[in-house]
């Protein structure tokens, strides 16, 4: 899409030098994905408390640390396979 904007030059610099992004219009894509990721985020927390779930906590924790054997502070995976 082409279109013309006035830009704060100020604000567009400052993005390039944080970002490392060199173009303009590189700066302006990251910002609409940011943007974008952000309101995709509060729609997300959103949803929070309005969803029902159904399992055993403790039976999902147990399966994570499976295969796992923790031995003087150190976690070895291989140990128990």
């Amino acid at each position: 899409m082409r279109t013309n904007v006035v830009l704060d030059e100020d604000l567009v610099a400052q993005a390039k030098v944080l970002t490392g992004i060199k173009t303009t219009r590189g700066v302006l894509d990251e910002a609409l994905r940011a943007l974008i990721r952000l309101q995709e985020q509060g729609q997300v927390r959103d949803l929070r408390g309005r969803l029902k779930w159904e399992g055993d906590l403790a039976t999902l924790r147990e399966s994570r640390v499976n295969g796992y054997e923790v031995v003087a502070g150190n976690v070895d995976s291989h140990a128990a396979g």
